[in-house]
């Protein structure tokens, strides 16, 4: 929430491509980390912008939703407090899915 629209425009741009048919990886990491959480994207708000628990919700029905493994430990988070779909991981994981082939990472 200490950066909305370009917090907006990541959740956006993700299920954005999950509409077009595009194989999506989003990683949540330092603050938005808590978007993992159950109700906390509902929380959100930004003024002309889709509904953050719509595009959430789009990305896990197609894609794949991450939080980042230091991320959730600095605040608490564990696997059994995230929302169903969601997993937590680590840079291994990071590495591996950026650096396959035909993969085009985007980072805002």
């Amino acid at each position: 929430m200490d950066a909305p629209e370009r917090c907006a425009q990541a959740f956006t741009v993700a299920a954005t491509a999950v509409a077009a048919g595009a194989q999506v990886s989003l990683w949540l990491t330092g603050e938005s980390t808590w978007f993992a959480l159950p109700g906390r994207a509902a929380e959100f708000e930004l003024p002309h912008s889709a509904p953050l628990p719509d595009l959430l919700d789009a990305v896990l029905a197609g894609g794949r939703v991450t939080a980042c493994t230091q991320c959730a430990a600095r605040r608490g988070i564990t696997e059994a407090d995230v929302i169903p779909g969601v997993r937590i991981a680590g840079a291994a994981a990071f590495v591996e899915e950026t650096l396959a082939d035909g993969a085009q990472a985007l980072v805002y």
